[in-house]
């Protein structure tokens, strides 16, 4: 006679063996759908505009940041980046829906008209699990709605080879060097700039090795250019305004893509 807890054994043993869980199964083989950080730049006025946008698009969160434009007059009219209080949204969306969320922004804030702002995205690397679970659960019902709305603006849901045109210059500076920052950057080539108000920590044995004096109170300049303007940029704000300078400038860029001025017809 067979000990009970053998019978036991058994039963679980083929319960485990057996045929794998339809659900489970396909929750391993979803692909990963990719993923990008997406920028809204408009005037605060309309942060709330564009974030009833994303709500009713069903994005699973975005942040608002108060930020000031820096763009001299002449290039105000063309992308609303002037010297006045401005709203930085951000999000992260699949990248087959990005097209799909800046084209119902820009219906929102009206078509052809000068001063609404920019919009761009940048390409994700990497996000926690969690997250990505969350992008996964909707990737097929997704890929439809992309899909739709490439056949309704005559694109025919074939997917294009990325060519960056496009790249996001970040600079984080003392506090109060911005002026003459962004004088060297247009001077370089650069139309305007968006500066985020923020507190700097810095280790210590980086500040002894450098030499240099960082202030609690920074400001991170975003100023979005043409790729061919970014190397010119760059070098320039570097060298008038980098780690040896009173600015003690750190100077990076990122490329992207999906870049809309939100004055524009969007295709």
């Amino acid at each position: 006679m067979k000990n009970p807890l053998s019978k036991l054994f058994n039963k679980i043993s083929t319960k485990i063996s057996g045929k794998p869980d339809p659900a489970a199964t396909e929750t391993r083989h979803k692909k990963h759908p990719e993923i990008k950080y997406v920028f809204f730049i408009t005037d605060w006025k309309r942060a709330e505009t564009v974030s009833a946008v994303l709500k009713k698009e069903n994005v699973s969160f975005h942040f608002i940041s108060q930020g000031r434009g820096t763009a001299s007059s002449e290039i105000l009219n063309l992308l609303g980046i002037g010297a006045e209080d401005k709203a930085v949204i951000t999000c992260m969306e699949q990248a087959l829906l990005v097209p799909v969320l800046m084209k119902e922004v820009q219906k929102k804030l009206g078509f052809n008209k000068p001063g609404q702002g920019i919009a761009f995205s940048v390409p994700l690397s990497a996000i926690n699990d969690p997250i990505m679970l969350t992008f996964q659960d909707s990737i097929y019902d997704n890929e439809k709605i992309a899909a739709a709305n490439a056949a309704n603006t005559g694109h025919g849901g074939k997917k294009m080879a990325k060519e960056y045109t496009h790249d996001l210059i970040i600079s984080v500076v003392n506090n109060g060097c911005t002026d003459e920052f962004m004088n060297t950057a247009r001077a370089a080539g650069a139309t305007g700039g968006t500066v985020l108000h923020a507190r700097g920590q810095t280790n210590e044995g980086i500040i002894k090795r450098f030499g240099i004096s960082v202030q609690d109170e920074r400001e991170i300049i975003l100023i979005l250019c043409s790729r061919e303007k970014k190397v010119p940029i760059m070098q320039a704000v570097s060298e008038a305004h980098g780690l040896n300078s009173k600015a003690s400038g750190i100077v990076f860029s990122l490329p992207v893509d999906d870049v809309l001025g939100l004055g524009f017809n969007f295709e």
